[in-house]
């Protein structure tokens, strides 16, 4: 079997058994098409002549490549896929030993999620008020983005059917799981509106689709455009802060474990199938208490 059938097979064992997202398998065919490529320029044919030698040199190769590369975290990402790859091979008998199994990824610093406070998602917010469609659409889209905790993906991937009673929103994360998440008054209200006064019209744009956010054109949202969205309101509320997609995920878990919220709670929230991915949140909650403390009380330094 080529090295390119394998990562065919692979890709298709992701996809359907393991249920991956689209995006997902789309970042494993980026990955193995460079590590194939890779083998190819090593005159590296067959899959059964992959050494752990092979696959560290794979490794230094991508961080000390000349055209842009990678760093550490791009690094982990890439081998957890060459990894993950490798098991594949041995579960299918395509080869008799895993070569990648004593290659470690390279060690990371702890990154905190980075969240902005409940001021400047007000702000964040405040500039999307509007009366125009594009307005009425982009604060649906931010007010239940925070609202929900979901992931940008997930976000655009709502279909109206998806938002049930009015209060309650069913989300589809990784690996297709779905979940329900309550809306708040705030997103309720935007969301309402927008239903009503915007998307109708937009619908008409073009063709028929079941998709909750639409664009100017009439199609669904993308991921893209999200982002777009996200970083022209920051603009307008003239936030100093580096706002991603992400940010406004990050400051609904951050938010709900200050105000007392059960990390438990927040797992199921957020979709994290591990509780330890939330726990992750709890220490830049506690990274905040203690600046508090040691900036109020008297004996704190």
């Amino acid at each position: 079997m080529t090295t390119e059938t394998a990562v065919d097979s692979y890709l298709r064992h992701v996809s359907i058994e393991r249920g991956l997202s689209a995006n997902t398998v789309a970042a494993y065919r980026r990955d193995l098409g460079v590590y194939a490529a890779w083998l190819a320029s090593r005159d590296i044919g067959s899959l059964n002549d992959v050494t752990s030698g092979t696959i560290s040199e794979f490794a230094i190769h991508l961080g000390s490549r000349e055209e842009s590369p990678l760093t550490a975290s791009s690094m982990a990402r890439m081998l957890s896929t060459v990894r993950g790859f490798h098991r594949f091979l041995l579960d299918e008998g395509l080869v008799e030993t895993d070569a990648s199994h004593e290659v470690k990824p390279p060690k990371l610093k702890s990154r905190l999620p980075k969240a902005i406070t409940v001021d400047q998602v007000g702000a964040l917010l405040a500039a999307t008020d509007g009366e125009g469609l594009q307005a009425l659409r982009d604060k649906a889209l931010l007010e239940l983005l925070y609202a929900t905790g979901a992931r940008v993906s997930e976000a655009v991937a709502l279909n109206v059917d998806d938002v049930i009673d009015d209060d309650i929103v069913r989300l589809t994360g990784k690996g297709n799981k779905q979940r329900i998440v309550p809306l708040g008054s705030y997103a309720r209200a935007a969301i309402d509106a927008y239903l009503v006064r915007a998307r109708p019209a937009l619908s008409t744009r073009g063709k028929a689709t079941p998709a909750l956010f639409l664009g100017m054109r009439g199609a669904r949202v993308s991921r893209q455009n999200a982002w777009l969205i996200i970083r022209a309101a920051a603009e307008r509320a003239h936030l100093t802060v580096e706002i991603s997609p992400h940010t406004l995920r990050h400051s609904f878990a951050t938010h709900l474990l200050a105000g007392g919220a059960d990390v438990r709670v927040v797992q199921e929230l957020l979709g994290h199938s591990s509780v330890a991915t939330t726990q992750i949140y709890t220490l830049v909650t506690a990274d905040t208490l203690r600046d508090v403390y040691t900036s109020a009380h008297p004996r704190a330094r």
